[in-house]
């Protein structure tokens, strides 16, 4: 059996080209997804499923099973008392963070790109990691929380970087209670802070005036002149 059967697909393309195999690897319809999802650490099986909405148990299935081949994620248990299957990204895996970010920058540049679709929790952090103007987040240096339903993210902003993990926000400089359209439409969309919380789509625990500087780190790109 081939490493392109073992992996539950064909090869698509008779292409030396590593940008080929990239898309034999993750190109399929949701694979990317899938990894951007565990890109903040392992998820059960009906924790991806609830964050793709639309992918249907088989598909992810496959997916799963695919990426595995691939070598891109793992299944372990986790010990007890949980001891819930969970699948993670492989280090090899966690290197796709750089070109996935690359792809969606460039991506947003379209004209076709429609910030009103919704979003998971992990695609509005991996929006901070990709967005974040080290410029505008210069001498920074403060731990920033968030509860958007059962999801739960720490940041650290500081040296003109944010990284993210999912992690019990309690004792951050600032923690959004929230969901994640209120929180894109807030950083990308100019949304004020007191609208949202007066809407009571919005809930901050913690240090305000550092809320007011976090929502302002983030800059789109330009869209491209057709």
């Amino acid at each position: 059996m081939t490493k392109e059967e073992k992996a539950g697909r064909g090869r698509w393309y008779d292409d030396a080209c590593g940008t080929a195999l990239a898309m034999e690897l993750v190109g399929e319809r949701w694979s990317m997804l899938i990894v951007r999802e565990l890109m903040f650490g392992g998820r059960r099986f009906s924790e991806l499923k609830t964050a793709l909405t639309g992918i249907s148990a088989n598909i992810l299935t496959q997916r799963l099973e695919g990426l595995e081949a691939s070598g891109v994620l793992v299944r372990r248990k986790l010990p007890p008392p949980a001891s819930v299957q969970i699948y993670e990204l492989t280090e090899w895996g966690y290197e796709s963070e750089e070109p996935i970010k690359a792809l969606g920058r460039w991506a947003v540049r379209s004209p076709l790109h429609d910030p009103t679709l919704p979003l998971s929790a992990a695609s509005i952090m991996m929006s901070f990691r990709t967005m974040l103007s080290a410029e505008r987040a210069a001498g920074l240096d403060a731990t920033i929380g968030f509860r958007m339903g059962a999801e739960q993210f720490l940041a650290h902003v500081a040296d003109g970087e944010i990284p993210i993990r999912r992690a019990d926000p309690d004792g951050a400089g600032i923690v959004f209670e929230t969901d994640p359209m209120t929180l894109a439409s807030i950083v990308y969309g100019g949304r004020p802070l007191a609208d949202a919380e007066a809407a009571g789509a919005l809930r901050l625990i913690g240090d305000r005036a550092l809320a007011e500087r976090f929502v302002t780190l983030f800059v789109l790109p330009e869209k491209f002149a057709a």
